[in-house]
């Protein structure tokens, strides 16, 4: 992608010019990261700011208002968790169970100045663990069908955070398999970087 481009999707989403060096500052630590470890798919690389970057910071306008913390579940390279912690100066908790990745993740918030807790370990504790700290959102992206995804994700949702969680043309068969275990209010946005891709919004998530 080039330079303009990149400048076309930080325009799109009114990105200040501070959040925009950290951005990049991101990106490049990602870039050089992906050449030692597997941080994102390598047929996307050539189009992370298409293809990663405008992934999460279409996440901004559907965040809770006045949301000052988040939560990310299989963070990975922290997208979307770190990049919209980055752009919309959110303190966020970081969830990933493979410690190459967490060890980015603690890196790239250090030299974006972000205000991040990287927390390795794997997400099956956390339905053990009720500890879990009071978020705002949840996120997730590419991480488990729907049923799983509110598996782990129910620590946080049940004491009032909001999911939004990434997910693709299959969201419908997803809603349906998980209508048989939860009761929620679910909502879908379309999704503003793949015109396959869906953001589904969950509120008020109970096990039926």
């Amino acid at each position: 992608m080039t330079a303009s481009e990149a400048d076309t999707i930080l325009h799109r989403f009114d990105v200040s010019r501070e959040t925009r060096l950290k951005i990049e500052t991101y990106v490049k630590l990602l870039l050089m990261w992906q050449q030692r470890i597997n941080l994102i798919g390598p047929a996307t690389v050539a189009a992370v700011w298409d293809r990663h970057v405008c992934d999460a910071l279409q996440l901004l306008q559907h965040l809770p208002p006045g949301a000052r913390t988040i939560a990310e579940l299989g963070s990975g390279a922290g997208i979307p968790g770190l990049i919209l912690a980055i752009a919309a100066g959110l303190d966020a908790h970081l969830y990933e169970s493979n410690g190459k990745k967490a060890a980015f993740l603690r890196e790239a918030a250090r030299q974006t100045g972000t205000r991040a807790m990287v927390h390795n370990v794997r997400l099956e504790s956390l339905t053990r663990d009720r500890s879990v700290p009071k978020v705002d959102c949840v996120v997730a992206r590419a991480l488990a069908p729907l049923p799983l995804l509110l598996d782990y994700a129910e620590p946080f949702l049940s004491q009032g955070s909001v999911g939004l969680f990434h997910k693709g043309q299959e969201v419908d068969v997803e809603l349906t398999d998980a209508a048989k275990y939860w009761r929620m209010n679910a909502l879908k946005h379309a999704s503003q970087c793949d015109s396959r891709g869906v953001i589904l919004e969950i509120r008020e998530a109970s096990r039926v």
